[in-house]
């Protein structure tokens, strides 16, 4: 217990960011708190029983648009060999929206940012990711960042140990791992030997 006049000692570690293909973040629609309180992280829970507070994604910036009003906001897309990622930054992202302001598209980027679901007007339940960090890169980096996602998505896929994630995502998403193997490959496909 803290006597007044005294800090707390808290040690403050950040949740890995996930390699994720869009076509399974689209696919996402449970999101949960870890604890009770304000503070408690938000995770979302990938279709191949993943928990996931933030996402590492590579592909090609598409879309760029700015709008402006009381804050300066942007929204782009990015597109992997599986789909489209919808991405933001704004005035609390201020690193992502300078990174943002400076790249033109069509340009490879790779980005780091935090996922979140909303539901649209008509019920479906949408993903965004909140950019922190968005880079320029080239080629090579993207055709890693495919190989790496495809060993991380096969290698879930292929879990064999029962945890409450896995089981959770087995309830919530009840597709054949058949499904993802083929995503995995056909973006693999993409990739420049």
């Amino acid at each position: 217990m803290a006597t007044p006049g005294t800090a707390i000692n808290r040690r403050y570690e950040r949740e890995p960011a996930r390699r994720v293909f869009a076509a399974e973040l689209r696919e996402t629609t449970y999101q949960f708190k870890d604890g009770t309180d304000d503070m408690s992280p938000s995770y979302i829970l990938l279709p191949t029983g993943q928990r996931c507070n933030r996402v590492f994604i590579v592909g090609t910036l598409t879309e760029k648009r700015r709008s402006e009003g009381e804050n300066l906001f942007y929204k782009i897309r990015i597109v992997d060999p599986t789909g489209t990622f919808f991405i933001s930054a704004g005035s609390y992202q201020p690193e992502a929206l300078q990174q943002i302001s400076s790249i033109e598209p069509p340009e490879f980027v790779a980005v780091i940012g935090k996922p979140n679901l909303f539901e649209s007007p008509d019920g479906r339940t949408l993903v965004s990711v909140r950019a922190e960090s968005i880079t320029k890169v080239d080629r090579a980096v993207r055709d890693c960042w495919i190989l790496d996602t495809a060993e991380r998505t096969l290698e879930r896929i292929e879990a064999t140990e029962e945890t409450p994630d896995r089981q959770t995502a087995q309830t919530k998403y009840p597709q054949n791992p058949v499904v993802w193997n083929r995503i995995v490959r056909d973006a693999l496909e993409t990739v420049e030997m």
